[in-house]
């Protein structure tokens, strides 16, 4: 059978559009998964979700993960946290007072393992690099720092230590836990609070208020927490977020209060120095910081006004500079109230802020040379309703198996 040359056209053309499909859609490759807490439900008492997605490698799009989202195993989850190699996630649920493990395939789906219950509501949740302890702050009325041991399948454990957050001189002021971030090399962990009373807009301020705190404490045999030389260390008025740089040389604290971001040395034995020429400012009511994997670049997500700040991290002083986009502008823009900001584990070249009223996920490209973003395709990336977190795992670095795109 012969074709005629308008036939024969359409046929290279028809097949040359199928070899381009699939060769753009073999493109699509993901590098990470982005796991994102919602309070999720439509009444009171609902359970919370977590929804998964995919990171492209080339675009830094997001791409919904999974058939759909799974229970975060309580009600209002607030925090998320990653064990290393990201084979396990932990969800911090604050309605009924759990911690809810996860373990997480090489193609990122979840499964509930265990729960554990505590006596307060959970606020914020770290896993150290060893991935053998969860650190636990809770509290809504006082503050704790609670320490679980955890298996080598990342099951919770029973604690292994516990520090109550007060202040000695103080011992009637009601400290608020909002934070809570271990060192890379496991050393050191650091716990934020603030003073209800000196944080109560609208309310009345007791006459010995005081602001806000870094309790610090130094991570011994078995887990034994000691509290480091000089702690706690005054942290502005209300610290909201904070973490330290992946050369434990540095700690960053943002104060939701004062729009500043307070910057503190680490010495030995975890004594925190302020760095001199702080606090910098941010924008308004900044409420979490997260720095890329080599230690160059901070992020800081600004509630109020919607928005990410930007920093260059002076590597010898620690002294982070605003890093202003080609534009001249300094304001990197997101959907509504953002409250959680992560930068991508595998390529450090993408950041994302979980944004409450926006029900969504916002993206940017992170510039390797210059810490500088730009928006990612197709962002604002839709979610559940209320996400309050977000936390990044690396595709399969995991797990030996692997998947083909």
């Amino acid at each position: 059978m012969k074709f005629s040359k308008l036939s024969q056209l359409f046929l290279v053309s028809s097949i040359g559009l199928v070899v381009a499909a699939l060769l753009t859609a073999c493109q699509l490759v993901t590098i990470d998964y982005v796991f994102v807490a919602n309070q999720g439900g439509s009444s009171a008492g609902a359970e919370g979700q977590i929804q998964t997605f995919n990171v492209d490698s080339q675009s830094g799009a997001l791409r919904v993960g999974g058939p759909k989202p799974v229970s975060s195993g309580g009600i209002d989850p607030v925090a998320l946290a990653l064990s290393p190699g990201g084979a396990n996630l932990y969800v911090a649920n604050r309605g009924d007072n759990t911690v809810v493990h996860f373990a997480v395939d090489y193609q990122g789906a979840l499964t509930s393992k265990d729960t554990i219950t505590l006596n307060a509501p959970p606020v914020s949740l770290a896993v150290n690099q060893a991935g053998n302890f969860l650190y636990v702050v809770s509290g809504s009325s006082s503050a704790t720092l609670t320490e679980f041991a955890l298996s080598t399948s990342g099951a919770i454990g029973a604690p292994a230590a516990q520090q109550d957050l007060v202040l000695p001189s103080f011992t009637g002021d009601t400290l608020v836990p909002s934070g809570v971030t271990v060192l890379a090399n496991n050393n050191d962990v650091y716990a934020a609070v603030y003073d209800q009373s000196a944080y109560n807009p609208g309310g009345t301020t007791t006459s010995n208020a005081n602001p806000g705190w870094v309790f610090g404490f130094g991570v011994g045999s078995g887990g034994a927490l000691t509290p480091t030389l000089g702690s706690p260390y005054k942290a502005g008025v209300k610290p909201s977020a904070l973490t330290a740089d992946p050369t434990n040389r540095f700690l960053y604290v943002t104060d939701f209060a004062s729009n500043q971001l307070v910057g503190f040395g680490i010495q030995s034995g975890g004594l925190l120095n302020f760095l001199i020429n702080g606090p910098f400012r941010t924008g308004s009511q900044p409420s979490s910081v997260a720095i890329d994997p080599r230690g160059l670049y901070m992020y800081v997500s600004n509630a109020l006004d919607s928005s990410v700040s930007a920093y260059v991290i002076d590597l010898n002083t620690g002294t982070p500079s605003a890093a202003v986009n080609p534009t001249g502008a300094v304001t990197n823009s997101t959907d509504t109230q953002p409250l959680s900001i992560a930068v991508d584990p595998a390529l450090g070249r993408f950041v994302y802020t979980a944004n409450y009223l926006g029900n969504s996920i916002s993206g940017f490209r992170l510039d390797p040379n210059a810490g500088t973003l730009a928006l990612t395709q197709a962002t604002p990336y839709p979610t559940g309703a209320k996400p309050t977190a977000l936390v990044i795992a690396p595709h399969g670095n995991h797990s030996s198996q692997s998947v083909t795109p």
